[in-house]
């Protein structure tokens, strides 16, 4: 008897079963709601407990250094600027003004770079693929910190984004889908939790049921979005795949497309940026490769915080779709600016390439420099300041 051995099989889909990845699916949808849901409690909790007293308790954020600060110092402590981005989106739909949101949204993405370049350290046992690691690590963060030399003194003396923003909020609000008055499926569906949760801690003073409220918002956004992350990164990993290899090396407006897709595929770009690393240390890519794929990532993530700004409601819910669409006009106006002048364009590649020489020699410098631009000089503004 003669054996077969070119039976077709059936391929493994990456994802497991359909039955899984409608699960998965379904997961998604979910979690989607639950930040949803941790906007609108901590937007209810923040006017809450603040009440009338929100002047006094912005006081210490009143300059934008300090807004810049805070965002950053957030963001390179939870590793994550969507979350930070998402957290914003709720307080400013609790009252806090735009014009302290603008620069914690321009710290979150200087915080958010940390992390590719702690992934860099990975490669440090070996020189030379910890000086490429490095390199390609820390262009993000350069792109990130001139970013926000060049458009923070902008946007102090014009208030350029907040103009530009408050323009196209306006012209949503001219349809009759943005009527405030009418109904609002999202705020129908978040109201009877948030109003469970201040229902249940009534019997306190106003001012904790309140914080309750943002804590657990808080934490709801953390577990949202972190779970969030990894389901589509699960869903989406092949198709993420299949772009990062038909776009790296082919120009930079394709680069840039794709980061910007794969990102918000992921909603990370602190993932997409990580992944790029390990590329770039071990040969694979170089780091200008990944240059515009990077600044692609800075456009991408910004889709979490406009999904945050949905679930906002109340007198402020303008405002919160306002602060999200200062993130988005920030990265892809920087990008555009930055990326289309030469001169400008130069600076983060050559500062990444002489940096990483300088940390492959001393290994120090590496946490020197993570330290020293993520938490050193940031607390040392806060001090100055007071």
């Amino acid at each position: 008897m003669s054996v077969d051995n070119h039976q077709t099989v059936a391929p493994q889909d990456i994802n497991g079963p359909a039955y899984q990845r409608v699960f998965k699916w379904f997961t998604l949808l979910f979690l989607v709601f639950l930040m949803l849901q941790a906007v609108s409690l901590i937007g209810s909790g923040f006017k809450l407990a603040t009440l009338e007293h929100a002047e006094t308790l912005f006081e210490f954020a009143s300059n934008p250094l300090m807004g810049l600060v805070i965002g950053m110092v957030c963001t390179a402590l939870i590793q994550s600027s969507s979350t930070v981005s998402s957290i914003i989106v709720a307080m400013v739909a609790g009252g806090l003004p735009i014009t302290i949101a603008v620069p914690m949204m321009m710290g979150a993405n200087i915080g958010t770079s940390i992390t590719n370049t702690i992934v860099s350290l990975g490669h440090v046992a070996k020189k030379d693929e910890f000086q490429r690691a490095f390199n390609a690590a820390t262009i993000h963060d350069f792109f990130n910190v001139m970013s926000v030399l060049i458009f923070l003194p902008l946007e102090i003396m014009f208030g350029f984004l907040e103009k530009l923003s408050g323009a196209m909020v306006s012209l949503f609000s001219t349809g009759a889908t943005a009527d405030v008055g009418g109904f609002n499926p999202i705020k129908a569906a978040t109201k009877p939790f948030t109003n469970l949760v201040g229902d249940t801690f009534s019997f306190l003073p106003s001012f904790y049921p309140g914080l309750i409220k943002v804590v657990i918002g808080v934490g709801l956004i953390i577990v949202a979005i972190t779970f969030m992350g990894k389901i589509m990164k699960s869903l989406m990993v092949g198709k993420a795949k299949d772009v990062l290899h038909s776009s790296i090396g082919k120009g930079p407006v394709t680069g840039i497309g794709s980061g910007t897709v794969v990102t918000v595929l992921v909603q990370s770009s602190s993932t997409t940026t990580s992944l790029m690393v390990p590329l770039v240390g071990s040969g694979v890519l170089k780091a200008r490769d990944i240059y515009p794929f990077t600044l692609g990532a800075n456009i991408g993530t910004t889709i979490t915080a406009i999904i945050a700004a949905l679930g906002a409601t109340g007198d402020n819910a303008v405002f919160a779709l306002q602060i999200a669409l200062v993130h988005f006009l920030f990265n892809s106006i920087a990008v555009m600016v930055i990326y289309t002048i030469p001169f400008l364009r130069e600076i983060p590649p050559k500062l990444s390439y002489w940096l990483s020489l300088k940390v492959a020699q001393t290994k120090l410098y590496g946490l020197g420099y993570i330290l020293g631009l993520f938490f050193v000089v940031p607390l040392t503004a806060i001090f100055l300041s007071h």
